[in-house]
Parts: C-alpha cells; structure tokens; sequence
C-alpha cells in the first residue's frame, strides 16, 4: 500500500484547503504582514468555516480564533482533529502542525490572509512595503502591488469578523470565503 493511503483524510483535507493560503513555489514571494493583536482594536473571539476554492476544487476548514490585545490564536480542525495552531504575539509566529501536513502550508501566509480580512485598513496601510496600497470602498477592501490588484475582500457586513468575507487572492489564484458562527 502507497505511504499516503495511510494518511489520515483530515490531514490530506487541511493540506489541500491551507495550500490555497500559500504561495506556489515559483511565485512571487508573499507580502509578509505581521501586525500587532493590539492593532485590531479591540479583542475578537470567533468560530469560522473557512471555504478554499483554487484550481477547479473547494476544500473546508474549521477554525477558532481569539485576538486580544497581547496576542492572536487560532486553530484550525479538519474531521474535528486538530491539524494546524497558530500563536502570535506580534513578534513571534509560533505554530504547531500534524506531522503530515505539508510543508507548503505556512503559517505566515494563513497570518497574512487572517490579517487582510479583518484589522483596519489604517493599520495594514502603516504597514505596507513601498508600492504596495489598500483602499476600502463600501464593503470591499482592495489590495495593490504598483497599481496592480492582488486581492479583493467583499463583505457582507460589519464589523469584518461577523457575517462572511470573501477574499479573492488574484496573484495567487485561490478564493477564501470566511463564514462566521453567529454570536
């Protein structure tokens, strides 16, 4: 029997749904946000249904993520089996990863999208690279790279971390669609 028949189908599933939160080898290197928990202004704690459609297949996730003032966790269950932590203090990413989830799944990138779609647009502007910009018009927060559109996140509501956010990654080709448990 082939070595990955025996991996277990959460841990296939989370690789296959996060890999469409990193960037493809031979792409462009990623923006690399790392904002501060205390940026976001004020703490959150939400459960998410996390949708990944990137090259014809749709993957699913489940999450929970807490954000407070000193630092942002989350974790994500794929099958109800953990397969993926994150701890970030605003200095260090700390993660912790089921043994067979594949390399390609990064933990900054899953911080960066996290980070897109909900902290201030203000905030991320303070942070950007030169080249790069963010504008929000209604519902829909734009990212550029010289001009160019990256990413778009449309909303269904406020505040961000309520309702669904749907991030439209255009440089790396992928869709995430953010559901959020009702309060």
């Amino acid at each position: 029997m082939p070595k990955y028949a025996v991996l277990p189908a959460a841990v296939l599933l989370a690789g296959l749904l996060l890999g469409g939160c990193t960037a493809p080898k031979a792409g462009p290197a990623r923006l690399g946000l790392r904002l501060a928990p205390a940026t976001l202004g004020q703490p959150i704690s939400v459960q998410q249904h996390l949708t990944v459609q990137r090259g014809g297949s749709t993957n699913d996730l489940d999450v929970a993520l807490e954000v407070d003032a000193a630092r942002l966790n989350l974790v994500g269950l794929a099958f109800g089996q953990r397969v993926l932590s994150l701890d970030f203090d605003g200095r260090e990413l700390k993660e912790w990863r089921h043994p067979m989830l594949p390399a390609q799944v990064r933990a900054a990138d899953v911080l960066e999208d996290l980070q897109l779609t909900l902290w201030p647009a203000a905030e991320i502007a303070r942070a950007l690279p030169s080249g790069w910009s963010i504008e929000e018009q209604g519902l829909r927060r734009t990212l550029r790279l010289d001009g160019k559109v990256v990413t778009t996140i449309d909303y269904s509501g406020t505040p961000r971390w309520q309702g669904t956010a749907v991030l439209d990654n255009v440089r790396y080709q992928y869709q995430l669609t953010v559901e959020s448990a009702a309060e």
